[in-house]
């Protein structure tokens, strides 16, 4: 008969699958050689002496992974009249166990300790538990793992080298792994620097950051990803935590590339494309009223400002030019008491009309007041004909400068479109990767519930 008592587990060696416990292991047996008559020696029924000077059975742990296959303590054996011998020996083991790190670090496992006879069979040495449970009573408590319990099961196997029988008794140690260390040193930092990820598309595209902080963003989680892997015994089974940074990575991996997409939207230049309808009407209109993106000085409240039409110079010239002249003939011969002709005449101006979105003005010379006549008085003098030789070119310049800043205008119109639809797309963006990074934590957590 053997019965276990598990004292302390040292380290649970998941990398090498290992499990180290301290163990004080109980074995009772009956030797008929050893019985004697306690009346025949002044009533004394036990005796106490070196376990090397009796029978011992080769009792050893099957699934044992120590290099130097050490066995229990050399310790006393007792021996009762009747000739039951009962050896306590403490030991310290190394025994195998199969590691599932699927739900790390959430996980449970199950460590089998089985003991049996070496060379006995079942026919020679009838291997019986003593308890149904390992005695967890002096199990001084570990930092990593919960020991929930440690049940025991008698299995009888045949191997295919024998056909005799083996007995062999197994306590399965159920563990759960303490996760407190892991939250807050693993899962934790991974969770708020996801959240750091969506952020990037809410940082201007003229600050030169945006790139910079997914690929920082990225390197973080690749350091936590090797302090994982290093932890994590070489296996199919990916852990739960690594695959929340396998998923974080690629959702980061994905932001840079959008990120860099939306740059390049951005910075179109004035040589570009005008936006398309479709997408003025569905990205500038509806989508950036769903996700409240607006100009600078606009809000949700007031109206979309219009943007006014440039002002447009139109030169008088040709019939109409002719039809001035005639009407300063006109003037000059209807007026009696011009006696001579102005000096100044020839620097009048030409008729230059400027319309500016709802209001005309016209700046006309036909006539001045001018001294003439000999009593000293003064008269209105009335231009016969205007000089052009210096207006032409003045009006060519004035009207290439207009036509230059209408077609500033226009470009500045067309890059602030497509500078609005990059803002837009990193609004929607940006909250379909915080919608991502959320449940995703979210799903992780539940996992620790």
């Amino acid at each position: 008969m053997i019965s276990l008592n598990s004292s302390h587990l040292l380290f649970q060696d998941e990398r090498n699958q290992v499990l180290t416990a301290y163990l004080w292991i109980r074995q009772v047996w009956v030797d008929a050689y050893l019985s004697w008559d306690k009346d025949a020696y002044d009533g004394i029924d036990t005796l106490r002496i070196p376990s090397s000077y009796v029978w011992r059975p080769d009792i050893v742990l099957y699934n044992n992974a120590d290099d130097q296959f050490t066995g229990s303590m050399e310790t006393n054996v007792v021996i009762r009249y009747d000739g039951q011998v009962m050896w306590d020996s403490p030991a310290i083991t190394k025994s195998s166990c199969k590691v599932d790190v699927s739900y790390f670090p959430f996980d449970g496992q199950q460590c089998r300790l089985t003991f049996g006879s070496w060379t006995y069979n079942g026919n020679q040495i009838d291997l019986l538990n003593g308890l149904a449970t390992g005695d967890l009573t002096d199990f001084v408590e570990n930092v990593e793992w919960e020991v929930l319990g440690m049940p025991a099961k008698r299995n009888v196997i045949i191997y295919g080298c024998c056909s005799e029988p083996y007995p062999d008794i197994t306590y399965t140690l159920l563990l759960k792994r303490r996760a407190s260390f892991y939250i807050f040193n693993l899962l934790l930092p991974c969770i708020m620097i996801s959240f750091l990820a969506p952020l990037g598309f809410y940082l201007p595209a003229d600050s030169g950051e945006k790139v910079s902080l997914g690929v920082t963003v990225l390197l973080a989680l690749t350091v936590f990803q090797l302090l994982v892997a290093e932890s994590m015994p070489p296996s199919e089974n990916v852990p739960l935590i690594g695959k929340y940074y396998i998923a974080t990575m690629t959702m980061i991996t994905a932001s840079t590339a959008l990120t860099i997409f939306i740059m390049n939207i951005h910075h179109c230049g004035p040589g570009a494309k005008p936006v398309p309808k479709w997408a003025k009407k569905f990205i500038l209109q509806y989508m950036a009223r769903l996700f409240f993106v607006y100009e600078v000085g606009e809000s949700c409240k007031s109206p979309k400002r219009q943007v006014g039409h440039l002002p447009t110079v139109q030169v008088v010239s040709g019939r109409a030019a002719k039809e001035e002249q005639k009407a300063q003939m006109t003037e000059e011969n209807s007026d009696a008491t011009c006696q001579e002709k102005s000096p100044q005449q020839g620097l009048l101006p030409r008729r230059v009309s400027i319309s500016s979105g709802q209001q005309d003005w016209k700046e006309t010379g036909t006539c001045a007041n001018l001294e003439c006549g000999r009593d000293g008085q003064q008269h209105q003098v009335c231009a016969t004909s205007l000089c052009l030789c210096h207006h032409n070119s003045l009006l060519r310049d004035v009207e290439y400068i207009a036509n230059c800043f209408r077609d500033q205008k226009a470009a500045q119109k067309r890059s602030g479109e497509w500078k609005k639809v990059a803002k837009v797309m990193d609004r929607i963006f940006m909250w379909i990767f915080f919608v991502m990074v959320f449940f995703m934590s979210m799903l992780i957590m539940g996992k620790a519930i």
